[in-house]
């Protein structure tokens, strides 16, 4: 087996890349992947099909890495040269690889398409690689070591992300696997509801001091991640590790704002919540056109616990959907506190939910006024046991998708602290 990797760099190959034609989404996947792994990345680079640029790429990056792995360049065109281009760097030949030319002949046949003499190419493989299947498209994926020891890698997979995730999970982790010193383990803290500043100043000592586990912070719109990643000889060790520490972070001013350990989403928090309790829930919508909605039906399943929504834009959809007051909407107009309540209570008593959400706000950029600035949202709810409502003044310098998202999010947070 070839040395331990530590340290890695993410090449993906395409002019189309650079050209802003598609997002490079596969760097972002594989960066994900390796810090699983417990592999730093150094840089991501992305190359045009010159084997030039490509070869001089390749180089400065085996200077300061141990593996890199490339994404792209394996097609059976002229310009589809980065196996070429490695090969050459380490200067290996090319020869016919013939249970890849299987696989890719059988592949044309199952689809009924015909196979085409230039596709022959994506079967030539330097010699001592290591080949693997591909069996989501045509060019197969391969790992070469070489320099001094065989102490640098280079894992070469299609650009299509659709192939190149699948492969990843399925071939390349149990070789990364393999060569690895220790076990890491990660574990994620999802905070609401308190900023990463502040976040930062109640954990700063700990986050700058904790070196076995760590503790980094991540953020998205409205919500900070934390994670806590441990080494260790054994899975069970590191486990150990990460959970002393993330009793250590509850046990401050942070606890009060932790929603989960290791869920996708807020949404997804308040819908095992639900689950748990045999709870029901619906929303109307105002501002969030529809978000709320669409983030819960985006988990699989939830029909049992999320009843619908309404999206009520306009005044006169309020009270003939929910039967929000015309007179509370004239004393206090549709962004504001009365009108968010009742929305909730509306929708909840309407479709038989036990709890309902609402948002009615300014998502901008037009809209505001002096008294309601874009950015003013207010969040209701409503249980059997009782109404409140939230008000977010939000920056009116933000985006209008921003608010949204925000708002919806403070819309399960309070759903989710309401049980």
């Amino acid at each position: 087996m070839s040395a331990t990797i530590h340290s890695a760099e993410i090449l993906c190959v395409g002019t189309e890349l650079l050209l802003g034609d598609i997002v490079n989404t596969n760097a972002a996947f594989l960066s994900r992947k390796l810090a699983e792994l417990g592999i730093s990345v150094y840089k991501h680079t992305a190359v045009g099909d010159n084997p030039k640029r490509l070869k001089s790429a390749l180089a400065e990056a085996l200077e300061h890495a141990d593996l890199v792995i490339t994404s792209g360049g394996l097609g059976p065109t002229y310009d589809d040269l980065t196996k070429e281009t490695v090969a050459e760097y380490f200067g290996k030949k090319l020869s016919m690889h013939e249970e890849s030319l299987e696989t890719i002949r059988a592949y044309f046949a199952k689809t009924g398409r015909v196979m085409t003499k230039n596709n022959e190419k994506q079967a030539m493989m330097p010699e001592g690689a290591t080949v693997f299947p591909n069996h989501y498209g045509t060019a197969p994926s391969l790992a070469i070591t070489g320099g001094e020891n065989d102490s640098k890698t280079v894992i070469m997979l299609p650009g299509p992300p659709g192939e190149l995730c699948p492969i990843f999970n399925e071939e390349i982790l149990p070789y990364l696997k393999a060569r690895r010193d220790s076990v890491l383990v990660s574990r994620n803290i999802h905070i609401f509801g308190m900023g990463e500043s502040a976040v930062e100043t109640a954990l700063g000592d700990l986050m700058q001091t904790a070196t076995n586990p760590t503790v980094a912070p991540y953020c998205k719109e409205g919500e900070v991640r934390l994670r806590v990643t441990a080494s260790a000889d054994t899975e069970e060790c590191a486990k150990e590790m990460c959970d002393e520490m993330i009793e250590r972070i509850s046990d401050t001013e942070v606890g009060k704002f932790i929603y989960g350990l290791d869920i996708d989403s807020i949404e997804n928090a308040l819908v095992s919540a639900l689950r748990e309790k045999k709870m029901t829930f619906a929303c109307a919508e105002s501002c969030t056109g529809g978000l709320i909605a669409k983030r819960m039906t985006d988990i699989s399943g939830c029909s049992d616990v999320f009843v619908g929504g309404c999206v009520t834009y306009a005044n006169e959809a309020k009270v003939a959907l929910l039967g929000v007051k015309e007179e509370t909407i004239k004393a206090h107009g549709a962004v504001s506190a009365e009108t968010a309540v009742e929305m909730a209570r509306g929708v909840r008593e309407r479709l038989g939910a036990d709890i309902g959400v609402s948002t009615t706000g300014i998502a901008g950029p037009s809209g505001g006024t002096p008294e309601k600035p874009v950015g003013t949202v207010f969040v209701g709810i409503s249980t059997k046991d009782g109404e409140i409502f939230r008000k977010l003044s939000l920056s009116p310098m933000r985006s209008r998708e921003y608010i949204r998202i925000v708002s919806a999010t403070n819309a399960f947070d309070m759903a989710l602290k309401s049980l």
